[in-house]
């Protein structure tokens, strides 16, 4: 089997497992969605709900988050961890946002990609997930972890595998890939123990990390 019927048979194969695949990060708004992706980094979904149960009530707009200090801010944030490098991204994106695109989230992904801290997988993940504008696929560790291991692509960077990717899988599916691309690792091609009996790619998949 080729790369190309690979991940034609990935694609359909996610569309079954999870028909209805969404990020498991809670939010409201697409602002919010950002605040969260951004809060995401080295951390963990669950934790960054818990955080963002309370400061989703305290900050709604671009505005609230630079009129904190930097201080308060990091201390609102520090259960996600590498928390004052995360303020410093959360105020200079939120500049970006007032000064460039008057509080409102840009639609297109060459200029989401211009807010500070803010890649095509963030961007892609946003665009896609809050307003069903499907302009990229996320390709975050498990995205890029799965792909590798499937042998999808002969890349290894997000930007080459997105690439391989986009080239295939149909525009309309990329957002429910991504998303279902994240469930799959992170419930059966986990990275410490896959649970390859439960995976449907099993008989083909060559990666040396196989349980079987």
């Amino acid at each position: 089997m080729n790369r190309i019927s690979k991940i034609k048979e990935v694609n359909k194969a996610l569309k079954n497992l999870f028909p209805h695949a969404s990020l498991e990060l809670k939010f409201s708004t697409g602002f919010e969605l950002l605040i969260a992706v951004i809060l995401s980094a080295q951390c963990t979904d669950e934790r960054v709900n818990t955080v963002t149960n309370h400061l989703f009530q305290k900050y709604r707009t671009p505005r609230d988050y630079l009129d904190v200090s930097i201080q308060e801010l990091e201390q609102e944030i520090k259960p996600t961890g590498f928390y004052r490098n995360k303020a410093k991204a959360l105020k200079a994106c939120c500049q970006k946002l007032i000064d460039e695109f008057k509080g409102a989230l840009p639609q297109e992904i060459e200029h989401f990609v211009k807010l500070p801290g803010v890649g095509r997988k963030t961007a892609a993940m946003v665009l896609g997930n809050a307003f069903g504008i499907n302009q990229g696929i996320a390709v975050d560790t498990h995205v890029a972890r799965v792909t590798i291991r499937l042998a999808l692509t002969d890349q290894e960077k997000p930007d080459k595998i997105e690439q391989k990717l986009m080239a295939v899988i149909p525009r309309i599916d990329w957002t429910q890939f991504s998303n279902a691309m994240i469930l799959f690792g992170r419930r059966v091609c986990q990275a410490r123990k896959p649970k390859c009996p439960e995976c449907p790619f099993s008989e083909w998949c060559p990666s040396p990390d196989k349980t079987i």
